[in-house]
């Protein structure tokens, strides 16, 4: 069974990170102003694969393969969870 790896960060780090094997799902918390001028803060999630390509030299694609679903779906939803229980303590 695949574990789901969590991190904490703060500063102009990601907020946090879910991975499982080769995918990555990072949470990162934006700053914005308004129509009103008022400072907003949002958050947004990127998705990346690592893989080696052949000089064995790390890379990343957002290209996912059929096997890669599953997994994906699982990072996804723990990112998702993550941003609504977030925005359920801050309201």
């Amino acid at each position: 069974m695949n574990k789901v790896q969590t991190e904490q960060v703060s500063g102009n780090m990601p907020e946090k990170k879910f991975s499982t094997g080769s995918l990555v799902a990072t949470v990162w918390e934006n700053q914005a102003k308004s129509k009103e001028g008022d400072n907003v803060s949002f958050r947004t999630v990127s998705f990346q694969r690592r893989y080696k390509d052949k000089n064995g030299e790390w890379q990343s694609t957002n290209t996912l393969r059929i096997n890669d679903l599953p997994k994906a779906s699982l990072i996804l939803g723990k990112a998702y969870e993550y941003i609504v229980m977030k925005d359920m303590q801050t309201a």
